[in-house]
């Protein structure tokens, strides 16, 4: 039975909460085993576990905070927008970014793709 549109959310949710302030492990936990990722899209996909936490293992120790936008949901896949701030001591940094992924049956992530580039990056 394909996942229910609640637990596709309530991944979506942990998934920006664990982007911002938690582990790799967090992270890893919401991918389905052969998962793909693509951030951002036009790079080569990561297409292994290992090399999925080393991509979430650069932001793992950076003091961040996110927000979900608009998330749509439709036949086990999602696109949602969300902003992602890293603190700098004074400076701080934030990106808007849009996800799009796939999901199991268990609502674990299939595939990854984020669609943002340099432009949609702002320092204050």
């Amino acid at each position: 039975m394909a996942a229910s549109r609640e637990d596709i959310l309530n991944t979506i949710e942990s998934y920006v909460k664990s982007v911002a302030g938690g582990t790799v492990d967090d992270v890893l936990a919401l991918y389905a085993p052969g998962a793909t990722v693509e951030d951002p899209v036009g790079t080569d996909p990561r297409t292994t576990e290992e090399s999925i936490r080393e991509f979430y293992g650069i932001i793992e120790p950076l003091e961040q905070t996110a927000e979900l936008g608009v998330v749509k949901i439709a036949a086990g896949t999602a696109a949602f927008n969300f902003s992602l701030t890293t603190h700098m001591g004074e400076q701080k940094v934030e990106i808007s970014v849009i996800d799009v992924m796939t999901f199991d049956d268990d609502a674990k992530i299939t595939s990854m793709k984020a669609i943002w580039g340099p432009e949609d990056m702002v320092a204050s």
